[in-house]
């Protein structure tokens, strides 16, 4: 994976390594660039590449693989499998939502347009359909 596509962190980020990892790879599964039966550097080839420990890159591969996205394989590397899209439940889309207006309002304080957020969330959701 780490040939093809680039997956990055930001160290001096206030968002732990770990959940830059999951929210990237998230990313990718998601948009299609990672498809079923791909298979993903072993944790340690992982977390040396990025720059991070093992346990890093482990605790974000074990977060996806209770979400469904991936087959873990101890001591070798982490799969893509078939992941049976849920239907969210109405706790989730609450706390989603909240998320989203925290987001929205974070970025408006810091001056960015309201237009262009419209724009910029359409654009976001277009490119991670598959």
């Amino acid at each position: 994976m780490t040939d093809r596509l680039t997956l990055r962190i930001d160290l001096d980020s206030p968002v732990p390594a770990y959940r830059q990892i999951v929210d990237g790879l998230r990313i990718l599964l998601v948009s299609g660039k990672l498809a079923r039966d791909s298979e993903l550097p072993s944790v340690r080839r992982m977390a040396r590449d990025l720059g991070v420990h093992f346990n890093t890159v482990a605790e974000a591969y074990r977060t996806l693989a209770d979400e469904g996205w991936l087959q873990l394989h101890h001591g070798r590397s982490a799969r893509v499998i078939f992941r049976d899209v849920p239907d969210p439940t109405t706790d989730q889309m609450d706390e989603f939502g909240k998320r989203l207006r925290a987001l929205i309002a974070e970025m408006l304080a810091k001056g960015v347009p309201a237009a262009t957020l419209q724009v910029d969330m359409r654009t976001a959701a277009e490119e991670l359909e598959p």
